[in-house]
């Protein structure tokens, strides 16, 4: 039996068929990833294992580094092959490491290859993927329609044009790409030199000029309407803990002006602005019956030498230890409060806030949407086995598992479909698990549908994509 056969992961009767009955086929709906809408638009054809596999994975670079190989053989100037046997040598001492069976499970998925990779073998799965990565079923859109998914929401600044998703959407395809509004930039007062540069360029965006604040938010919800006519439906913000101090809006005029002067924002200004701006685009989301996601606590480029030589965004990120629950109530509770607060997934990185974050949701949900407020899976640190089991048993023991909107890919390559098989499976174990130890009934007219919903329709259902059935 080869290592990802057919019931991997599936440890009980009841697990694997729940599994290949209701969940293996069900399309994707893939609502928060980083993929390249220009690769996706273009229909980029990979030309070896390195551009698909490695090119932008810290992930594998960080285990890379950790097996002791040097920084030429992972971002620097080695060949892209030298590269490639970098990592082949570093596979098989990454057991028990999620990227062990990832890296397998993507091996047989997308090239039918079987053999567990080592330096061994390298060179000939490298000769062998290049020659099957230059078929149509392999470029950026033959990888799309492969795993059948049917929108693939990019992650994208309010600057951005979007003329990839007008290009695409223009040509018609099975699979739609979306744009996620994503303004993490409009809160960095603290950073003037930047910031300046940024609001410059949303003054462009927006065909307007910008002096004061008014004219800064009326700019952001020019974008925000644009992004909705080109099929938006979500916002995203990346912090380390949400804002909710109190700043009034005499206060937010004053940062923002100086800022714009050039004079960077204290800590205390940066939060209090960030404060006003996350009430502002709260406020936006609900408007318009938007998603809000909120990507809370990661701790970014601890390593200031390495940031300074690799950039950001490159494997120097680690889950941080930032209170969150009286500041995410706040938040909530404010926007509660006007009746403006949007359908909202809450994403947590810290395994110890997990049961912070189940509960935390059932204060705000209104009976208006079934699943209003989410407890987001786990993500980039949490998104293996184990990390994806603690999330759902917090979620089910303290809220309804049956509504949740289930996987996201949360990656930059197109290699990383098969982590939505991974999450189903893991889910479909957990559950059968609960069904073999008498738990849960062994019903199936009770069961798979929910098994179903968390694959796909509850994420179809509440983020409402216009014509996505």
């Amino acid at each position: 039996m080869s290592f990802i056969h057919e019931d991997f992961l599936l440890k009980s009767k009841p697990a694997r068929r729940l599994y290949h009955e209701f969940a293996a086929n069900e399309p994707i709906l893939d609502y928060h990833c980083h993929l390249s809408p220009r690769d996706i638009a273009e229909n980029r054809q990979f030309k070896n294992l390195h551009e698909i596999w490695l090119e932008g994975d810290h992930y594998k670079w960080r285990a890379m580094r950790t097996n002791g190989v040097s920084e030429e053989y992972v971002t620097g100037k080695a060949t892209p092959r030298e590269k490639f046997m970098a990592w082949a040598r570093t596979v098989p001492q990454t057991l028990r490491n999620p990227l062990y069976h990832w890296t397998h499970l993507e091996l047989k998925r997308y090239f039918g290859i079987q053999e567990l990779l080592n330096e061994g073998n390298a060179d000939r799965i490298w000769l062998k993927t290049e020659e099957k990565l230059a078929a149509p079923a392999m470029s950026t859109q033959g990888i799309l329609k492969k795993f059948k998914v049917k929108v693939v929401c990019t992650t994208d600044d309010p600057v951005d044009d979007l003329k990839y998703h007008r290009n695409f959407a223009a040509v018609g395809h099975s699979t739609r790409m979306l744009p996620a509004y994503r303004p993490d930039k409009a809160l960095a007062v603290h950073q003037a030199d930047g910031f300046k540069h940024w609001v410059a360029r949303l003054a462009e965006a927006a065909d307007m000029e910008i002096s004061q604040l008014g004219d800064f938010l009326k700019a952001l919800e020019k974008r925000h309407d644009f992004f909705h006519s080109h099929g938006c439906r979500l916002s995203d913000h990346g912090m380390n803990h949400c804002f909710s101090e109190d700043c009034t809006e005499k206060m937010a005029v004053g940062i923002f002006a100086r800022a714009l002067q050039g004079r960077a924002a204290s800590p205390d200004e940066h939060s209090r602005f960030a404060s006003f701006m996350m009430l502002f685009f709260g406020r936006l989301d609900a408007s318009r019956g938007w998603t809000k996601q909120l990507h809370l606590g990661a701790l970014r480029s601890a390593n200031t030498r390495l940031l300074k030589t690799l950039g950001p965004d490159t494997g120097f990120d680690s889950i941080g230890d930032f209170p969150q629950a009286a500041s995410l109530a706040l938040y909530l509770d404010r926007l509660d409060s006007e009746n403006a607060l949007p359908k909202t997934i809450l994403y947590n990185l810290n395994p110890a806030d997990n049961y912070v974050f189940a509960s935390m949701i059932g204060n705000f949900q209104d009976g208006s949407v079934a699943g209003k407020i989410q407890f987001g899976s786990g993500w980039w640190f949490l998104d293996q086995k184990e990390g994806m089991e603690w999330q759902m048993n917090a979620l089910s023991n303290l809220g309804l598992l049956s509504r949740f909107v289930g996987m996201i890919t949360d990656s930059r390559s197109f290699m990383s479909y098969c982590r939505h098989e991974y999450f189903r499976r893991t889910l479909c174990n957990l559950v059968g698990r609960d069904i073999k130890n008498g738990e849960i009934p062994d019903d199936d007219d009770l069961v798979g549908p929910m098994i179903r919903n968390i694959c796909y329709t509850n994420a179809r259902d509440i983020l409402q994509f216009p014509g996505v059935k």
